[in-house]
């Protein structure tokens, strides 16, 4: 039985997303399963903490701080802080934002974006979500000594280095490759090869994945942003789990466990639409007892979703139904 997202408009029923989830343990076996495990979907954004490990694993970027590799891992909206952050990395490098290969876009943020018009900045590609990422495989592509231009491209040293090391983790058998929203290679996975990821990172058992998980643990703010879900999420766990959301909703969240040991989850909407992520999240963890109650009580709000119209009314609700 797959979770089911109702999207009621005052006692009735106007809508349902579809979501499946998979959970793994230490033993790579899967503990918890609704929907199809072999789903397949391209992994989009929860990919990026791995990127970033292969990238810290080659030495490419010993002279970043932690908070300029969380930046590497994130989806981030935009904010202030945020562009300094990849501004500061690109200039260690000798390199400026026309150097990146990512595109374009207006922050993600509804409000992030409309200040950024008010005040008449410039819209360049430190805006874009994938900016700490693609600083990265900037630094990469330096430190193997490599022409930078198209670094983008499957076939660049870059994108080669990287899967190789995806590879190496393990996890599943083929890796069919498509492109991102930012224009890098991205492979399809199941639910349960993304969440045999997840797992390992929550193990930390390699020192990259271990310094990913860390990083991610110490600068939540930078992996999201302000109210963003990945980094309150991650903020509320305390250095015990983090989750990052990808694009057309899919999700990877590592956990330690409360008793010891780990697990990584997977978990995807069918239709791609975001809005019920954050409830089906939040409402599977504490289904399955994975978080603690103090956990629970911080992330709330998150419950379920309360539906507003343009007056401002209570018109409906998101609440999340899963079954045994």
């Amino acid at each position: 039985m797959a979770i089911l997202c109702r999207v009621s408009r005052g006692e009735l029923t106007e809508s349902i997303h579809v979501a499946f989830a998979v959970v793994v343990d230490e033993s790579g076996s899967i503990v918890y399963s609704t929907g199809d495990p072999n789903y397949l979907t391209c992994i989009r954004s929860c990919l990026k903490p791995f990127q970033a490990a292969a990238i810290i694993k080659s030495g490419a970027v010993n002279n970043f701080t932690s908070e300029e590799l969380a930046l590497m891992c994130s989806s981030h909206q935009g904010e202030e802080f945020h562009i300094k952050l990849a501004n500061s990395m690109l200039d260690k490098l000798g390199f400026n934002d026309k150097d990146y290969e990512c595109g374009i876009h207006y922050p993600f943020d509804e409000k992030i974006a409309r200040a950024v018009v008010r005040s008449n900045k410039k819209l360049t590609s430190l805006y874009n979500n994938c900016s700490g990422k693609h600083a990265g495989m900037l630094a990469l592509s330096k430190y193997l000594s490599v022409d930078k231009n198209g670094y983008i491209d499957k076939n660049h040293p870059v994108q080669k280095y990287i899967l190789k090391y995806i590879k190496t983790l393990n996890v599943a058998e083929s890796l069919p490759l498509e492109i991102d929203g930012c224009s890098v290679p991205t492979p399809f996975m199941t639910l349960e090869s993304i969440a045999k990821l997840y797992q390992l990172l929550a193990s930390s058992k390699e020192k990259e994945l271990g310094k990913v998980f860390d990083t991610m643990c110490e600068f939540p703010k930078v992996i999201g942003g302000t109210n963003n879900f990945d980094s309150m999420f991650i903020d509320a766990l305390q250095g015990r789990g983090l989750t990052k959301i990808g694009g057309e909703s899919v999700r990877g969240i590592a956990l330690r466990k409360k008793n010891g040991g780990s697990v990584g989850v997977a978990i995807k909407i069918l239709d791609g639409n975001t809005r019920a992520m954050p409830a089906a999240t939040i409402n599977l963890l504490k289904h399955l007892n994975l978080l603690k109650s103090s956990e629970l009580t911080k992330l709330d709000q998150f419950k379920f979703k309360t539906l507003k119209n343009h007056n401002g009314y209570n018109v409906g609700k998101i609440e999340t139904i899963i079954e045994d």
